[in-house]
């Protein structure tokens, strides 16, 4: 495989990973919502946060790996990927 499709694949997976995120939190969102109006319990504010920053940083750093071709590039989906693994891993297996 070249390197020119090892880094699309990477990219694209780091981009799934990115947009993953920002559907999570937006789900979460919406469930915070929903338990608040029924008042029941949900996610709190503080897994609200977390998921926020993350999605935030992904979307950045993606921006970024979409951008640059090369190490610079792939190492950028990498960090994606690290954020990701990250945040799911603290808030969802701790």
């Amino acid at each position: 495989m070249s390197a020119r499709r090892t880094g699309g694949w990477l990219r694209g997976l780091s981009g799934l990973l990115a947009g993953g995120l920002v559907a999570l939190l937006v789900g979460l969102c919406i469930a915070w919502y929903i338990a608040d109006r029924s008042g029941t319990s949900g996610p709190g504010a503080s897994t609200l946060a977390w998921h926020a920053v993350a999605a935030v940083a992904a979307v950045l750093a993606q921006r970024h790996a979409d951008r640059h071709r090369g190490a610079a590039g792939a190492m950028t989906a990498c960090i994606v990927i690290a954020i990701t693994v990250a945040l799911l891993t603290a808030e969802w297996l701790a």
